[in-house]
């Protein structure tokens, strides 16, 4: 009789020990209800979608009829809203510092922004944070030192080569260091500096690619983006900017069908609408960025070449990706809708955005709102396939399932 009570005191124990787990495990669970789930690989939004959020991964999303929430959960009311997958910045130039990069990739979670790649001025010092689950931080990727020819006064952080050797010693110093993929710059600054010649660039490219890294280029010049495409260059940080690109480029791009572009657009030198900026700018800053925001005829000669030649390259199929130079948090908002007005539809610049984005950057566990993938997600008050620039209307932000504090500025 003994041994039955205490049986039945210990199954009493162990059901409550499972109560207890399970009541743990639902408390982990929120249920984003009714609104408009824009996936990010390019297929029709999902009406009065249900997305359910285990922790920090997505374990269901799709049609409210086709999900079935766990009880318990919390539920999160998002009829009206829209939400798309966190945009991913591939061509950023972060600061130099520990404390100041988080202090970057934190104002870029505050605008929607999941990750972001710097792009050859970092040394390697900062790099292990790329290891680090900073909260409430975008994701850090890098390309540690890129490599140039030398441009003394500038900056001096990048490897400054003169020969073959130099190149690929270079490289394999990066591989060592296990960067994110290599940055080579081919301009000569106006005609102040040397640049990377043909023979240079090719061994690069080619050290680079027997370490297993990819190599992409800041480009000015045609001329340079042709010679880059013939010795198997993997993405343009730039696309050309001289003149508007002919027939032969377009045959070698179409040889290339894993090129990936950041098209990188320039100002657009008209005056637009700033006032979404005000809320999160002090005063003096948001005062600086209106004082900016002109006509410049010269600039809007710039722009045309470049939205000329992103149009033809989209239409072409190349794949394009967000990125926008600078250290700018909410530039890609910019560049979005430079992209869009440049003929690349809305849900095409979003897929540049999430999607291929994550594709460049190797990033597999992002970049689409599906199950298994890190919920880093924006839920915003309007519609982006109707006007891109509505990723500007955030009404919250949730990266790795946690949300964002947007209280205040960044």
């Amino acid at each position: 009789m003994r041994r039955m009570n205490t049986f039945a005191v210990a199954a009493t124990i162990a059901l409550g020990v499972l109560a207890g787990f399970a009541s743990s495990v639902r408390a982990q669970v929120t249920v984003f209800e009714g609104a408009r789930l824009i996936v990010g690989d390019g297929r029709a939004p999902i009406e009065n979608a249900t997305l359910v959020v285990d922790g920090t991964k997505i374990v269901q999303a799709g049609p409210a009829a086709s999900v079935r929430a766990p009880g318990g959960a919390t539920r999160v009311n998002l009829a009206g809203k829209t939400v798309m997958p966190m945009i991913l910045d591939t061509h950023v130039h972060l600061s130099q510092t520990r404390d100041a990069i988080i202090r970057d990739l934190k104002q870029r979670a505050y605008y929607g922004i999941g990750a972001a790649q710097s792009m050859g001025t970092n040394k390697f010092d900062v790099l292990p944070i790329r290891n680090e689950t900073i909260p409430g931080a975008a994701r850090f990727l890098a390309a540690g030192r890129g490599i140039t020819r030398p441009e003394p006064g500038r900056d001096n952080t990048p490897y400054w080569i003169n020969t073959e050797a130099e190149g690929r010693a270079a490289v394999r110093e990066l591989a060592a260091q296990k960067v994110d993929i290599v940055k080579i710059w081919v301009d000569d600054r106006n005609g102040m500096y040397p640049k990377l010649t043909p023979a240079l660039y090719g061994a690069i490219i080619d050290e680079a690619h027997k370490n297993g890294l990819r190599v992409t280029a800041h480009i000015f010049t045609l001329d340079d983006a042709k010679g880059l495409l013939r010795a198997n260059v993997d993405a343009f940080a730039h696309s050309v900017r001289d003149r508007d690109v002919d027939d032969e480029f377009m045959t070698l791009v179409k040889q290339h069908p894993n090129l990936v572009v950041n098209p990188n657009l320039p100002d657009r030198g008209k005056k637009t609408d700033v006032s979404w900026l005000r809320a999160s700018l002090p005063a003096a800053e948001f005062q600086k960025v209106e004082e900016e925001n002109t006509d410049d005829p010269k600039a809007q000669t710039a722009h045309g070449i470049q939205a000329r030649n992103l149009a033809k390259l989209n239409a072409a199929g190349v794949k394009i990706v967000v990125g926008t130079d600078g250290n700018t948090p909410w530039a890609p908002h910019v560049e979005m809708e430079d992209m869009a007005l440049a003929g690349m539809t809305p849900m095409q610049v979003i897929v540049a955005s999430t999607k291929n984005a994550a594709e460049f950057m190797r990033l597999t566990d992002t970049g689409t709102l599906e199950a298994g993938k890190s919920a880093d997600f924006i839920v915003l008050d309007a519609n982006p396939l109707d006007n891109i620039a509505n990723t500007r209307r955030i009404s919250s932000v949730y990266l790795r399932g946690a949300p964002v504090s947007r209280a205040g500025r960044p």
